[in-house]
């Protein structure tokens, strides 16, 4: 089959397209081919073997964790699918054995795997993964708008209505509104909850898609400061909950605004993964702090009711061609883009 793989870390000339064996599956897995994968910053962290993401390299190596395709052949013990079916992935793989994933804490399962990063993923026409990370989806959503969905949809759910318990009362403050994450917490925050919803980017072209997708107030942090603002459109109260993937620069801006009885929720660290923490501050106005990983397995299935609903829609600022993943990378990199940017695999 055709795919994009690598075989050693590097920049983006270290991803080759050519031919690849397809994947076999087990009795409990199910192959996909694969219409369209997207791309997340976790990628970029792979193919370059940073932020603590090393491939142990023994043969070529697919990335790609959220895959979006047709059902084309099924394990033994698989029931409930059926070839041709349309389906999206959910890309953390949890173990299923251990207390947690026992328990329905799955979320915790410290032995999961990632496609596309631990195991070969979707930058391919073919790629397998096990029925339990499989989800059907609609006629209404397209491949593309799938495969947009369950690396930046599913962070959303657990923060804003497992852990956060975000209510429409309430105002929240979104890093990076550009990103992936951020414009689904964005569209998540405002349409699933009902919350205000404040959202920081570099620029105003990036501030007025914010708009566009729900932001009800947009701070370009290079013209005034998050704090002051933040302050200004609460009142002086702060924002209620937090939504940080962003990590040691955005913190060292919003820490100070967080409100009484605050929840600020971390999900990504890109800029760094130190900060300073005023511990007195914490528990003299009740805050909380709290980190999320994804989230639970079936959670992808309440954003794909979402989306069938209309409550939300995918963000997609580009699509590539699988030729054309060196391409992708690089958009990625320059950091210029809103949504989310998405392979189609021919």
């Amino acid at each position: 089959m055709k795919a994009v793989f690598m075989l050693e870390h590097g920049n983006v000339d270290v991803l080759q397209y050519g031919n690849v064996p397809e994947p076999e599956i087990d009795e409990d897995e199910i192959k996909i081919r694969v219409k369209a994968c997207g791309i997340n910053r976790l990628d970029i962290f792979t193919r370059a073997g940073k932020r603590g993401v090393k491939v142990n390299f023994d043969g070529p190596h697919i990335l790609g964790g959220d895959v979006a395709g047709d059902v084309v052949e099924i394990g033994k013990s698989v029931e409930n699918f059926k070839i041709g079916q349309r389906v999206v992935v959910n890309p953390r793989l949890v173990c299923s054995k251990c207390k947690d994933c026992l328990t329905g804490n799955d979320e915790s399962c410290m032995r999961y795997r990632m496609l596309g990063t631990s195991i070969n993923g979707g930058y391919a026409e073919y790629t397998k993964t096990h029925k339990d990370n499989v989800f059907e989806i609609p006629d209404s959503l397209s491949y593309e708008g799938a495969a947009a969905l369950p690396t930046v949809y599913v962070p959303c759910w657990n923060m804003f209505k497992r852990r956060a318990q975000l209510k429409s009362s309430e105002t929240v403050l979104i890093a990076s509104a550009s990103s992936g994450v951020g414009s689904a917490a964005i569209q998540f925050a405002k349409f699933a909850v009902g919350a205000t919803v404040i959202a920081t980017t570099s620029n105003e072209f990036k501030a007025q898609r914010a708009k566009d997708v729900g932001a009800d107030f947009v701070i370009n942090y290079n013209e005034e400061t998050i704090a002051n603002k933040v302050m200004e459109v609460t009142e002086g109260r702060g924002a209620d909950v937090i939504f940080d993937h962003v990590g040691t620069d955005f913190w060292n801006q919003a820490i100070p605004v967080l409100a009484p009885r605050g929840r600020y929720g971390i999900c990504g660290v890109t800029s760094g993964y130190k900060a300073d923490l005023q511990m007195g501050t914490l528990f003299m106005r009740n805050q909380s702090i709290f980190g999320i990983h994804m989230g639970k397995r079936n959670d992808l299935s309440e954003i794909i009711r979402l989306v069938g609903d209309g409550v939300i829609k995918p963000v997609i600022h580009n699509t590539f061609d699988l030729e054309s993943v060196q391409l992708a990378h690089d958009e990625m990199d320059k950091n210029e883009f809103f949504g989310k940017l998405i392979i189609n695999v021919p």
